[in-house]
């Protein structure tokens, strides 16, 4: 049977579901969202004479709890425009409406008694052969489905989204014996391929796989903190980005989600997993109490482990919690010769042998941390899961682990750690010790570009399932690399696409980039159909080498920063003009160049987690990659029938002049950095990559042509660069820009409207990058455009002077 998703339901209007809501009303899909109705007016209802039959009135909490997650930072929505799929409603009066929905997801609060009432109502009105299911995170999937009918224990699943939905990927699905096959097969696809989700399929287990690992995890974090007299300054910088971890760490996490909630997890998990061998570290240690009773729970209640506070100089400063006297002190600085030694290690499983061997605090923390997890998830399986990528990949995609624990596990060398965990009272799982004497040594390996993992029952090697599905450069480059240099690496992907990886820091681009994309059009021209520009790294392209524009200018030597934009200018036209597709493949930070380097493909391939800008000018300078150029080309074809629209050349200088960054690939269309019919989103960004190349494929199929440079493109010249200037003076008389913003302002107006022509005038792109790359060498010998640039160089922050 073909299945598919047209409208959801979601009840239950809290945090979670208004953001379940969200999430789906981004893919398109009709929501419908629905809550209780009041008990009882509010005074300012009573005093506009309401009573509670009006519709504001019964549908007041769930539309106050929409409009306050629509307000939430970073959004819940890609683009403000997708909350018109969101409808609203109340159980009293819409329940029937449920009847026309594909989809109903129960997100109420977490009492089975109340969870059952709910159940009881959507059993009178839900189409049989509809999904239902529930996000419930500590109630046993089985029992919410005791007493229901057969039709709706045969659709009915756990559907565990972790929060905050849009960002977090993972997605659990938790069937119960009575959930259909096929019902449970659709769930794990559409939550990969439309909702952008790491699906996990989990066994109906307390807190389930991510909760169940990740909370013990920092349970045993809380009580070892006691034990190696440990701050929580020390915690959060080794369990941070050098480990792997978010930079929020543990502690500065435990503030954001809620100590509360991850109170009533651990508190869960004690209750409910009493012969667990870890069972005591469930409990709460004392100082954690104690914060309980002081309702010190984060974020929320203002103060947890860390405080913010005004000094005397008005200043804010963030104070930690001293977990011995439970006061609040100034952060000290944490030395530490592990974490020294691990910033020389890009790679992150070279810098976990560097941590497991440190002999300083951060070493013995690493150790016995990780040696009591290796033990932990060992024994979880078969419990949890019959599969140890499953773990893996419920760590990664719910808690922003870079590595899984038997990732870590194998990047330590399985038999060294088992000898070492011994030492700290630590004994890995049986089938551990037989797989080791059977002669595996390693939980996974590749295998001609395959990832396969241990199949514990097997006690052979199996493909991780789906992983056909997409293609890991990890995996294979080993084998399929044609070419290399110490910024950039071609890739055969297959069927006659290359691929071009950036792996440069941060991916900015710079001399060994440009080297890198003329080759890949050199051999892709020669030999192949097309050209893929992607990467697996954290971020697309963060932009140009400012570092070396700065060194460069300081020294004066306009000629080499003249040659080297000139080289990017012509490496992007090269790009656009060549004679095969290119496809870029943009993924999260996408600024300055990385945004230059899309304006120019033939196609973008984006995730729908994508944050594209021309940042340039908050550097003081004009993008110089040919950015500039394109907005001015892409402004001339929205002018219709050759009149001039004022807005259009607003919005086009304002995207620039704002430096505006979109906040999805969505908002990225809506901003003009990408256009109608030459993109594409790709909602799982595991799926990036050959959803790349699978267009690459298409337009060769289709016959692409090497198109014609472009010497049409309609300036406006002084009669623009007017509208320009009177907007710059007025912002800068106004107070809202500074001297240095005005100049930079009436010269990206200067390049956009084609220079001081008397009247509107056809020109070509050369003509307009030779106007952009004038103007940004002059930008390059400004003070303060060098004073900006050198505070985001030393500080990472922007200055405005």
């Amino acid at each position: 049977m073909k299945r598919v998703i047209r409208k959801v339901a979601v009840l239950g209007s809290g945090i979670m579901g208004s953001r379940i809501a969200c999430h789906f009303a981004n893919i398109g899909v009709e929501v419908l969202l629905l809550d209780i109705v009041p008990k009882e007016l509010t005074p300012e209802e009573q005093s506009k004479g309401l009573d509670i039959s009006n519709k504001n009135v019964r549908n007041r909490i769930v539309n106050a709890a929409l409009e306050s997650t629509l307000k939430s930072n970073p959004s819940a929505v890609f683009s403000k425009k997708v909350v018109s799929n969101i409808s609203t409603g109340n159980f009293d009066d819409n329940m029937k409406d449920i009847a026309s929905c594909d989809w109903v997801i129960e997100v109420v609060v977490e009492r089975l008694d109340i969870k059952k009432l709910v159940y009881d109502q959507v059993e009178k009105f839900r189409t049989p052969g509809t999904l239902i299911s529930s996000n419930t995170s500590g109630i046993p999937i089985h029992l919410m489905a005791e007493g229901r009918s057969e039709d709706f224990k045969a659709h009915f699943c756990g559907t565990h989204f972790f929060n905050p939905p849009r960002y977090l990927r993972l997605l659990e699905i938790i069937p119960t014996p009575e959930t259909k096959p096929e019902i449970v097969d659709f769930l794990m696809h559409f939550g990969d391929k439309f909702l952008g989700k790491t699906t996990v399929l989990c066994k109906d287990t307390p807190a389930f796989i991510a909760n169940r690992v990740g909370v013990y995890s920092i349970m045993a974090l809380l009580h070892l903190v006691e034990k190696m007299d440990l701050s929580v300054e020390e915690v959060d910088k080794y369990t941070g980005p050098a480990l792997g971890r978010p930079k929020s760490a543990t502690f500065r996490t435990t503030d954001v989600v809620g100590l509360d909630t991850m109170i009533n997890v651990a508190g869960g998990l004690f209750n409910n997993l009493p012969d667990d061998k870890a069972h005591k570290l469930f409990e709460l240690p004392e100082y954690v109490k104690k914060m309980q009773e002081n309702k010190w729970l984060g974020d929320k209640t203002k103060q947890g482990f860390y405080k913010k506070v005004k000094g005397a100089d008005g200043k804010s400063e963030i104070l930690a919690l001293d977990l011995k006297t439970l006061e609040y002190k100034a952060q000290q600085k944490i030395k530490s010769s592990t974490l020294e030694a691990t910033k020389l290690v890009e790679n992150l499983r070279e810098r976990m042998k560097v941590f497991a061997k440190g002999t300083d605090k951060a070493g013995e923390f690493f150790r016995t941390s990780f040696f009591g997890l290796f033990e932990y998830v060992s024994d979880r399986i078969p419990e949890i899961s019959d599969e140890l990528y499953r773990i893996d990949d419920a760590m990664r995609a719910g808690f922003g682990w870079e590595l899984g624990p038997f990732e870590v596990w194998d990047s330590l060398g399985i038999k060294n750690a088992v000898e070492g965990m011994k030492k700290y009272g630590n004994e890995a799982a049986s089938w551990v010790h037989e797989m080791l004497a059977a002669g595996h040594e390693s939980f996974y390996k590749v295998e001609n570009g395959i990832k396969k993992y241990y199949d514990i029952p097997s006690k052979s090697y199996k493909a991780v399932p789906g992983s056909e599905a997409f293609i890991i450069l990890d995996n294979i480059r080993p084998t399929n690399t044609i070419w290399k240099n110490s910024g950039t690496t071609i890739t055969d992907l297959g069927d006659g696409i290359l691929n071009l990886e950036i792996h440069t820091k941060m991916n900015t681009i710079g001399g060994e980039v440009i080297q890198g994309l003329n080759k890949a059009i050199d051999l892709a021209e020669k030999d192949y159909r097309g050209l893929v520009i992607g990467n697996d790294g954290a971020n697309f392209s963060a932009g140009a080498n400012i570092g070396m524009i700065f060194m460069a200018a300081v020294e004066q030597d306009w000629d080499e920063i003249n040659m080297a934009i000139r080289m990017f200018q012509n490496t992007m036209m090269r790009m656009r003009y060549s004679s095969i597709p290119v496809v870029a493949a943009a993924h999260n930070l996408t600024l300055g160049g990385g945004c230059e380097l899309c304006l120019h493909a033939d196609h973008v391939q984006t995730n729908a987690e994508t944050y594209m800008g021309l940042v340039e000018f908050g550097v003081g300078l004009i993008p110089g990659g040919g950015g500039t150029k394109e907005f001015a080309l892409r402004l001339s074809d929205e002018f219709k029938d050759g009149q001039i629209e004022q807005a259009a050349l607003r919005d086009r200088f304002l995207t620039i002049g704002q430096a505006k960054v979109s906040t999805s690939g969505v908002e990225a269309a809506e901003l003009g950095y990408l256009q109608k019919d030459k993109f594409s989103i790709t909602m799982n960004r595991s799926r990036l990559i050959i959803d790349a190349k699978n267009k690459a494929i298409e337009l060769a199929e289709n016959g692409y042509t090497q198109p014609v440079k472009r010497k049409d493109i309609r300036v406006l010249g002084k009669q623009g660069m007017g509208i320009v200037y009177a907007g710059a003076n007025s912002m800068f008389a106004g107070n809202f820009i500074s001297e240095h913003d005005k100049k930079i302002s009436e010269k990206l107006g200067y390049v956009l409207c084609g220079g001081n022509l008397s009247q509107p005038t056809l020109v070509s792109e050369q003509y307009l990058l030779d106007l952009e790359r004038e103007v940004f060498l002059s930008l390059c010998g400004e003070k303060k455009t060098l004073e900006r640039i050198q505070s985001i160089l030393t500080k990472g922050k922007p200055l405005r002077n």
